[in-house]
């Protein structure tokens, strides 16, 4: 698998193509969660923070560790938060530098798909889950629902067969909900359970959705950037035919994502 289209160092281009739609997600799956007031979170492939934001302000946290392999979407995070609970470490969630068993609950937005080896990394953080924690991910369906890219890479493929074999769809088998629950299954987790979550990802116009592919963060943007200009405009053309465009230039699209937990 090609990780040459994987480039994540912009956190502001990262939250305008896909952070403010992690960030409808993100209250869902803590909410799901339901953990207890007072405990200790490690948040691994952290980003530019916005899960860690979000616990802190929902779920009344001791402490949350953001660990993330990204210099710079570190520096984003600790530049937006400025909560005293809040920290920060370049790690990756294969080598994590925290003790056994020291979390109450271990955390992952849109990160699992993303590391080599996805049975390595869930052992790593089972290890780092206290017995009777909680371990818990959420990524996107990007085969199915999560449409502002599907609409994107079906467009891509159609000009370009090669563009399969980056789609997030094609790359990431774990991305839906039985591989998901295996994955923690084999883990020895324990009441694995898995949901859907839906949020509307509501674009202003057709620049509102385009746009997002220009800054170069995560495999599609990076494949339009890597285009030449003209065949740049033939896929945004392909992709502005086949959106569905409202009357006032809106587009109302869905964003699934599928999560999944269990108890150490």
């Amino acid at each position: 698998m090609s990780q040459a289209h994987d480039t994540w160092t912009s956190g502001r281009a990262y939250e305008s193509y896909v952070g403010r739609w992690s960030r409808l997600v993100a209250p869902r799956f803590l909410a799901w969660l339901g953990i207890a007031p007072g405990a200790r979170w490690l948040d691994v492939g952290c980003g530019t923070g916005l899960l860690t934001v979000t616990t802190l302000q929902m779920a009344a946290p001791t402490a949350v560790r953001g660990v993330d392999p990204s210099e710079e979407y570190l520096a984003y995070a600790r530049e937006h938060i400025a909560d005293t609970r809040a920290s920060f470490a370049l790690g990756t969630a294969s080598t994590l530098d925290e003790a056994d068993a020291s979390y109450d609950a271990v955390i992952s937005g849109l990160m699992l798909n993303f590391v080599p080896e996805p049975v390595s990394a869930v052992a790593e953080l089972v290890r780092v889950t206290r017995l009777g924690g909680t371990m818990a991910a959420y990524v996107w369906d990007y085969a199915g629902k999560m449409q502002f890219m599907r609409y994107f890479w079906d467009a891509a493929v159609a000009l370009d067969p090669a563009a399969r074999m980056l789609d997030e769809g094609t790359r990431f088998p774990i991305c839906h909900p039985s591989p998901l629950a295996t994955l923690f299954r084999e883990a020895e987790l324990h009441n694995v359970e898995t949901i859907t979550i839906d949020v509307e990802t509501a674009f202003r116009d057709f620049d509102d959705y385009w746009s997002p592919f220009l800054g170069g963060q995560g495999p599609a943007p990076n494949y339009a950037m890597s285009l030449s200009e003209e065949r740049r405009v033939a896929l945004r053309e392909r992709i502005r035919a086949s959106l569905p465009i409202a009357p006032d230039g809106s587009i109302a699209l869905i964003a699934r994502a599928w999560a999944v937990r269990g108890i150490r």
